[in-house]
């Protein structure tokens, strides 16, 4: 069992993810997105979607340096292990709170709000089922996950980091995996599930980085004009387009010169 859960799921899982993202981009691009709901409901959102989406920053940011910096690297600079769990259990144990208390009334708001609850559908559900089951196991992991069986302090980094380190050398260290407490395990294997099912789900547009939205024009939003036909147009400096103030200095010009004759 420890052999199929920690030595062959994680390839399948991945090699799904890879292989399901492909599909959906060939083949469903008008699809890749997350199907914005703030037209239906925009205050709860503006509270919900912030929190969850930095929540969730911070603590991929917080896996990637448990997962990924050996213990050995934090040790030689002189990083203890007792500061590293404090800024863990505390930092993280934060960034998790506020990502869970997020998703919550994203759930909740999707539930109440009723053209939202129109538009959901299984496919949201089973995504939120394991995104919700990944974020309180995490959270249940960070708080109680540190005691082991036999009364020692388990430190994941000794465990499910060099066991994560390891599948990427082609070379599985099941035992480390299967040595961690069974709250880490049962997230790593909700969190496998949820990578499996990803592409199939809205939450493929974390994929799509909008780099080009930071280069893009202004998008000028104006009024609707409720001044009489015949009356003179109030300029207003600032919202003239690139490359047009020159022309209309040189309009304005000719037709005082016209005026004038």
């Amino acid at each position: 069992m420890d052999f199929l859960l920690w030595g062959i799921y994680p390839y399948v899982t991945f090699a799904i993810l890879v292989v399901g993202l492909v599909w959906r981009w060939r083949h469903d691009q008008f699809g890749w997105t997350t199907r914005s709901s703030q037209l239906y409901e925009g205050r709860l959102l503006r509270i919900a979607s912030p929190l969850f989406h930095f929540g969730i920053l911070v603590v991929v940011g917080g896996h990637a340096m448990g997962l990924l910096v050996p213990k050995a690297w934090t040790d030689a600079i002189g990083f203890s292990q007792h500061a590293y769990h404090l800024v863990a259990f505390f930092v993280g144990g934060l960034a998790g709170v506020c990502t869970l208390v997020g998703i919550i009334l994203l759930v909740a708001r999707r539930r109440l709000t009723g053209p939202v609850f129109k538009a959901t559908t299984v496919n949201d559900k089973v995504m939120y089922l394991f995104l919700v089951g990944a974020i309180v196991m995490g959270l249940f992991a960070t708080f109680f996950g540190a005691q082991a069986a036999d009364g020692s302090e388990h430190n994941y980094r000794e465990t499910v980091s060099v066991w994560w380190r390891s599948l990427w050398v082609l070379q599985p260290q099941i035992d480390a995996m299967a040595s961690a407490t069974v709250p880490f395990q049962i997230h790593v294997l909700v969190a496998m599930t949820l990578f499996a099912v990803w592409p199939f789900t809205r939450l493929v547009h974390a994929f799509s980085a909008p780099v080009g939205y930071l280069f893009r024009p202004y998008v000028v939003y104006r009024s609707r004009d409720s001044r009489p036909l015949n009356s003179a147009p109030v300029h207003r400096r600032g919202w003239d387009p690139i490359g047009t103030r020159d022309n209309d200095s040189a309009t304005h010009s000719r037709r005082t010169l016209s005026k004038e004759r």
